[in-house]
């Protein structure tokens, strides 16, 4: 590293703060991160302690500082205005986490959704699942809301704005892929829908958790129709078929989500049921 009388060059203290000759020379245009030294030969050098001053810009510029105000704070070194600039930082550096969290759990849904890609159609597959995480709003109280001749867009409007309103008021995350939970009624009977569900991303404490349990799965993948009907009918024929015994609900659930769901040929859904022990 080159050094004169103890001084970084511009290139030298670029390399050490892992930037640019370029946007050092740019913060020196602005008056914002002058070399602390001219030498004899004319050049400009800085001292090692100004990569912190340099390191500071970097933060606050990366959460979005405006420049000037970044400028007023190095130069008054005042601790209170700094004090109040870092929180301030720091509360929008956590709503940006907050942000990429919700990125990447939307992300990571329709990813594993999608995985179940190769899953021939009507085919029934066994597999263990983890457990699901889910925001379920109980039929009846959706009826309550809608008018006995709603059409299934303004059933579909009113489900995502309830789920919107709940996701508000408790801070919960959800990728709003949209579900259905039918109880079991008898030996593989399906009882009519109790809930509409969508999934969220960790347990909570609020009236519309449910946990879908992990557990092995009987399930089978509907394809190239918003119709699943004849899916429960193959899933039930199989059951009893095979003299299985199962427990807890059937859910169904979107697999093709906001990517492909537009289109009735990219429509998939999947139809699950727990095995029970002694199946």
């Amino acid at each position: 590293m080159e050094r004169q009388k103890g001084w970084l060059t511009s290139g030298a203290f670029a390399a050490l703060c892992g930037t640019t000759k370029e946007t050092l020379r740019h913060y020196k245009d602005i008056d914002l991160l002058s070399p602390a030294h001219q030498g004899d030969n004319g050049y400009f050098y800085y001292d090692v302690e100004q990569f912190y001053d340099f390191y500071a810009i970097s933060i606050f510029r990366q959460t979005g500082t405006p420049l000037e105000e970044i400028r007023r704070c190095l130069q008054r070194q005042n601790a209170a205005q700094t004090l109040d600039l870092l929180r301030e930082q720091r509360g929008r550096l956590e709503a940006e986490r907050r942000k990429l969290e919700r990125m990447d759990f939307v992300l990571s849904s329709a990813l594993h959704n999608l995985e179940f890609g190769p899953v021939p159609n009507m085919a029934t597959q066994t597999a263990w699942f983890e457990a699901e995480h889910l925001l379920a709003l109980p039929a009846e109280e959706l009826e309550g809301l809608m008018t006995p001749a709603a059409s299934e867009d303004e059933m579909l409007i009113e489900v995502l704005e309830r789920c919107q309103s709940l996701c508000e008021q408790y801070g919960i995350q959800t990728d709003f892929q949209l579900g259905a939970i039918h109880p079991l009624e008898g030996r593989a009977g399906l009882g009519a829908i109790s809930h509409l569900y969508t999934r969220i991303k960790e347990k909570a404490d609020f009236p519309y958790y449910m946990e879908k349990p992990a557990g092995h799965y009987l399930y089978l993948c509907c394809r190239g129709s918003w119709d699943i009907s004849e899916g429960y009918t193959a899933l039930k024929s199989y059951i009893q078929e095979q003299g299985l015994e199962v427990a807890g609900n059937f859910y169904a659930c979107d697999l093709a989500g906001f990517i492909l769901n537009s289109v009735e040929k990219n429509a998939a859904s999947m139809i699950s049921v727990q095995l029970s022990a002694s199946s």
